[in-house]
């Protein structure tokens, strides 16, 4: 019985992208042993997926790690992360076969520093797929993945009475601030929008959603910080539609198949991480000159001015909620 670990250590959205590799794989080898490997902070996400015989948690003790994958006896290593930590690791577990993925950080970096796009046009999914492909594992075209437990399911009494007959979610928090829409941005957004809102993101978000809400503290409601990982989740697979910039979020919407409106900053969709397999909208200043300035992002704009954001149309995007929910 082939068996077989699974790497990728972060962060939320980069391993939600991983779902469909997971999926597949078992389906061509249904009886082995699927293993992941990802940081603690990141573990919940793929605990609860059926597909996954068992999680293996880094807690920053890489040595630790490397003993306890040892005793596992994989027969195949997939790489999904490939950094140097993931090559310590196969360079331990040297005697098994491994696969690992191509990050293109040089096709990354020349468009980052002279703008020329030579980025495949192929979502980072169709890219981890390849990984396998060797494997004789192919994509079943169904999409990413992401599972609740019932424990994490919302109760009906901690959600606004107001907006158990539908909402729309917007997921405020990003990484990074570049990839952010500021709060003067947000505040008119949710202002404009002429329907129940619940702001979702993490801890992080909270003093930002607090603004924001106090636009109009009926309409609005902040979820930010109340919840867990997996319950945000919940709240997204409810909501009648999501915006998000670029982020995880995003991608736990993608896996509920919900209509989508992305809003992108400093990092553009050419990387290849715009929404899988469901119907988006996305909203971006092309033609900027320094756009993208980053792979990832940074605190606050290099260049002082932010147009990337500033310039967004939160017209545009009030227009196409409207006509989401018309449809």
């Amino acid at each position: 019985m082939a068996k077989f670990l699974i790497i990728r250590f972060s962060s939320i959205g980069d391993i939600v992208l991983t779902t469909p590799v997971v999926r597949c794989l078992r389906k061509k080898f249904p009886d082995a042993q699927i293993h992941y490997l990802t940081k603690q902070s990141f573990a919940s996400i793929v605990l609860t997926n059926p597909y996954i015989n068992k999680v293996h948690v880094f807690k920053n003790d890489l040595d630790a790690i490397i003993e306890e994958l040892k005793t596992e006896n994989f027969n195949y290593i997939i790489d999904l992360h490939h950094n140097l930590r993931t090559l310590r690791i196969k360079h331990a577990l040297k005697k098994i076969k491994s696969f690992s993925f191509d990050k293109l950080n040089i096709q990354k970096w020349v468009f980052v520093n002279f703008k020329l796009n030579i980025m495949p046009h192929e979502h980072i999914v169709d890219r981890y797929m390849k990984t396998v492909k060797t494997l004789g594992v192919i994509n079943d075209g169904l999409g990413l993945d992401f599972f609740i437990h019932d424990k994490d399911i919302v109760a009906q009494k901690d959600i606004p009475v107001s907006h158990l007959h539908g909402y729309i979610g917007i997921a405020i928090g990003a990484a990074h601030n570049t990839k952010k829409l500021p709060v003067n941005k947000l505040k008119e957004l949710c202002t404009k929008i002429n329907h129940p809102i619940i702001l979702i993101g993490g801890k992080e978000d909270y003093k930002n959603a607090l603004e924001i809400a106090a636009a109009d503290p009926i309409k609005i409601y902040n979820a930010c910080g109340k919840y867990n990982l997996n319950e945000s989740a919940d709240l997204v697979r409810r909501a009648k539609l999501i915006i998000s910039h670029d982020t995880g979020l995003m991608h736990i919407a993608a896996a509920f198949k919900k209509d989508i409106i992305s809003v992108w900053g400093n990092t553009v969709p050419s990387f290849g991480m715009y929404p899988y397999q469901t119907s988006y909208t996305l909203f971006e200043v092309k033609k900027l000159w320094c756009r993208p300035c980053s792979k990832i992002g940074y605190d606050k704009c290099p260049l002082g001015h932010f147009k990337c954001m500033e310039k967004i149309s939160i017209e545009g995007i009030v227009n196409q909620v409207n006509l989401l929910l018309r449809k």
